[in-house]
């Protein structure tokens, strides 16, 4: 099995959780991406991997895009 830090999730949730997040970022730019994140990995139910993915890949994407 790949470690942790190489394993990406995949699938149909993750890309209708990023579509998520891409949506409310264009409709509520003021809103804090870590609360945006937060409320993604409960309205989605992701996995511990799954939100790790998106921590450590879209937090500082995102904040960096302000």
């Amino acid at each position: 099995m790949a470690p942790a830090a190489n394993t990406q999730p995949s699938g149909e949730k993750m890309k209708k959780t990023i579509r998520w997040i891409s949506e409310i970022v264009q409709t509520d730019p003021k809103k804090s991406r870590q609360d945006i994140i937060r409320e993604a990995e409960i309205k989605f139910d992701l996995s511990p991997l799954e939100c790790s993915f998106l921590d450590k890949n879209f937090s500082d994407v995102i904040e960096k895009g302000e």
